[in-house]
């Protein structure tokens, strides 16, 4: 039995020991047939045992001495037993474990491997040629967060990563209430020159879904879908899962439920359905959760929404709780296999929302994918703050919807609107029909959530982006439109235990519009200065002459209230993308 010893560099090397059988040592003797006495075993050594390694990354500058570590390839070779003093080290994903507890241990930090699926900003369209646009709502705020950890770390977020209506959307707005659950949307609209381009005008659309009182809202059958696999073994992944699902269970009445599915190689229940009253247990079970192993994603997810079934409560709400990097390497991996699981699932009532974690090998595209097509919404946890403004402060909101399959639909008068372009929504849009198909999916709104959408409209007469075409006419109307209205708005939506879809509808005329930039409502302002600062973050095709500096003074001006400091964290965003790096670095 021979053994050989590498060393663990800070280059990424990794300390092997091969244990070779008798039939193979001739393969790997020295040149010299003469027997050498062994080499004496160092302190290390005699303690070292096993290296299992079972995720994908080892963390740099671990130790500088040999380490034993038996190598598994495609035969099995016993390794001969450790002694008795030794102690199992485990590499787990992005970090080692030490064997010795009072060695500080620094933790892998996978850069450069997320994962965003990348979309071309909205372009102009002419009104007279394409008059019509349709959308889903969105109320994910996952892009957000992570625009924020990048800047954080001192580094710009890839364009793919920032999806401006995200941005927009974070920040709750002033828009006034609906009265009630059956009519759950208030519609908000105004209109006011653009700060991009002298002679544009902005068109900013509103709504506010309505706010469920706690005493009255239904039960909640919950399912936690937790990844446990080793790629989640960082801090800022399962340890803050952990503290993220403790805050959430603050939040729920005593006649609330949850279970906790696990998943890594494989699946399996980790608490069958509890009464949120047993918080003691439900924690319990949550505290003693290790990371190690593959990604069975779509197991977990089956084995969950399989839970969520069996114990299904027709007068609740039944909801996965997905929490994630979206790392899912075993099973079924593809999107689309995925998607289509999804959507065959959600037709149970069972909703699903995704909370990601971490940075380095986050998987946005596959979460939003789960998210878009689950009847739920998607969140970026990178701070214990963020999950406590996700499920506390909006809880109700993150677990109770009040509407499904909500879409925009926006017809521009093309006797006063020459073009435009709705900022954002690119992984949003719906064709045309899709608007009155009661079988398209579309986004869900959750109790008190506010939604906002822009266009920019180049009147007619304005500063145009293409010219008429030589041979083309302007397209006959049957019906002239009223000259003071730019267009209609109708928004189209789903009680959530309906399948029958209802409309409100509103004009978008001169009676909402304001002379000045000034003069707009703040919200409209604020709202203008964020999805000014996601285009400047995403190239600034259509932002003109806007720099960081104009954000600043516009947000700054419009700030207004602000009791949780959202805003002025904003603030201090944008002066950080002022100064960031172009790429994070990679540290060794």
């Amino acid at each position: 039995m021979s053994r050989f010893y590498l060393t663990l560099t800070a280059g990424l090397s990794i300390t092997l020991v091969t244990a070779c059988s008798q039939s193979n040592e001739a393969d790997i003797a020295s040149p010299s047939s003469e027997a050498t006495a062994p080499t004496p075993k160092t302190e290390l050594e005699e303690h070292a045992s096993d290296i299992v390694v079972t995720g994908q990354r080892v963390a740099p500058h671990v130790m500088d001495a040999p380490v034993a570590m038996s190598a598994i390839g495609s035969q099995h070779i016993a390794s001969p037993p450790p002694p008795a003093q030794a102690r199992k080290m485990v590499v787990t994903g992005s970090a080692i474990r030490a064997p010795y507890p009072d060695r500080m241990m620094p933790w892998y930090q996978d850069v450069g491997r997320d994962k965003f699926t990348s979309t071309q900003e909205n372009a102009f369209k002419i009104a007279r040629d394409e008059p019509v646009s349709t959308f889903s709502i969105d109320v994910d705020t996952a892009s957000y967060s992570f625009v924020r950890a990048s800047l954080n770390n001192n580094a710009l977020p890839q364009p793919a990563a920032v999806r401006t209506e995200e941005l927009v959307n974070y920040f709750p707005y002033d828009y006034a209430a609906p009265r009630s659950a059956q009519q759950p949307f208030s519609s908000n609209v105004a209109v006011f020159p653009s700060p991009f381009t002298v002679g544009r005008k902005l068109v900013r659309i509103g709504i506010k879904g309505y706010t469920i009182e706690r005493a009255t809202r239904p039960r909640a059958n919950l399912v936690f879908l937790i990844d446990t696999s080793g790629s989640m073994d960082a801090p800022n992944k399962l340890p803050l899962v952990k503290k993220s699902l403790g805050l959430l269970l603050d939040q729920l009445d005593r006649n609330d439920r949850v279970s906790i599915v696990t998943y890594a190689g494989n699946a399996g229940t980790a608490l069958e359905p509890t009464p949120a009253s047993q918080k003691g247990k439900i924690l319990a079970v949550i505290d003693q959760l290790g990371a190690g192993g593959s990604t069975a994603g779509a197991e977990g997810i089956r084995q969950a929404y399989a839970l969520a079934e069996r114990n299904l409560d027709p007068n609740g709400v039944n909801r996965v709780v997905l929490a994630t990097d979206g790392d899912f390497n075993v099973g079924i991996t593809n999107q689309d296999e995925l998607k289509g699981y999804i959507e065959r699932e959600r037709g149970k009532g069972i909703f699903l929302s995704v909370l990601g974690f971490g940075m380095g090998n986050y998987n946005d595209a596959l979460m939003q994918t789960l998210a878009q097509n689950g009847n739920g919404a998607a969140a970026y946890i990178d701070t214990l703050g963020e999950a406590r403004k996700t499920l506390v402060d909006e809880a109700t909101s993150t677990l109770f919807p009040i509407a499904k399959d909500v879409k925009i639909q926006v017809e521009f008068n093309p006797a006063t609107v020459a073009e435009y372009r709705l900022i954002g929504y690119e992984t949003r849009m719906l064709n045309r029909d899709d608007f009155d198909n009661d079988k398209v999916d579309a986004g869900d709104v959750g109790s008190g959530q506010t939604v906002t959408a822009i266009y920019e409209i180049v009147p007619v007469g304005g500063p145009r982006t293409m010219g008429d075409l030589r041979y083309s006419k302007p397209a006959p109307r049957a019906v002239a439109a009223p000259s003071s209205e730019y267009g209609f708005v109708k928004i189209r939506y789903k009680l959530p235990k309906s399948d029958r879809s209802q409309l409100i509808s509103t004009p978008i005329d001169r009676r909402v519009e304001f002379a000045r930039f000034a003069d707009a409502p703040q919200d409209a302002r604020f709202a203008t200065g964020v999805a000014a600062f996601a285009e400047l973050l995403r190239g600034g095709r259509y932002s003109g002459s806007m720099t960081y500096d104009d954000v600043l003074q516009i947000v700054g001006a419009a700030r207004g209230t602000d009791d949780f400091g959202y805003r002025m964290e904003l603030v201090q965003m944008v002066r950080a993308a002022k100064t960031a790096g172009s790429m994070a670095k990679l540290e060794r």
